[in-house]
């Protein structure tokens, strides 16, 4: 398995991947890029992201390789559908995987989410349009919210 660790405007990540596609993507609680050779089978999913927070991509194109049940790749295979500058809540998902009542399954299965801003899962909020949980912290999910919105929130300050 390959790895590396990139600098991203919202800390480090971590990406392990290999030639079957991206296993994992995930934002560490550190400063410091532990792993700064960038292997091959990872060099697209490294370019894609830094594109994606320059603001010049909304859609990716790597090979994932999740790991997970079937049901949480059904609820993430759902969260790939969410256009970029879109939200969803848990009771859409649910609505939309045919189980009203599999709210919390969904939200659990959201929750691990091995690929964070690729399998976008920060794209899902409360029905009241609230933030919801989110494992990188809400900070970072009201930051890439905002990142991908359509209206820019200027500031007066």
């Amino acid at each position: 398995m390959d790895e590396c660790t990139i600098k991203t405007p919202l800390g480090i990540a971590k990406i392990t991947g290999n030639a079957n596609g991206i296993i994992s993507i995930s934002i560490l609680n550190t400063e410091t890029i532990t792993l700064t050779t960038i292997p091959e089978s990872l060099e697209d999913c490294v370019l894609q992201l830094n594109e994606y927070f320059k603001g010049e991509r909304k859609e990716f194109s790597v090979k994932l390789n999740a790991q997970g049940t079937d049901f949480q790749k059904r609820v993430w295979n759902k969260l790939l559908t969410i256009p970029y500058g879109k939200t969803s809540s848990y009771l859409e998902l649910s609505k939309e995987l045919g189980d009203v009542k599999a709210i919390r399954a969904v939200a659990n299965a959201n929750g691990k989410n091995p690929l964070w801003i690729i399998i976008p899962c920060h794209r899902v909020i409360g029905s009241d349009g609230s933030l919801t949980g989110y494992a990188g912290g809400l900070h970072r999910k009201k930051w890439l919210l905002d990142h991908e919105s359509p209206y820019k929130q200027q500031s007066l300050f």
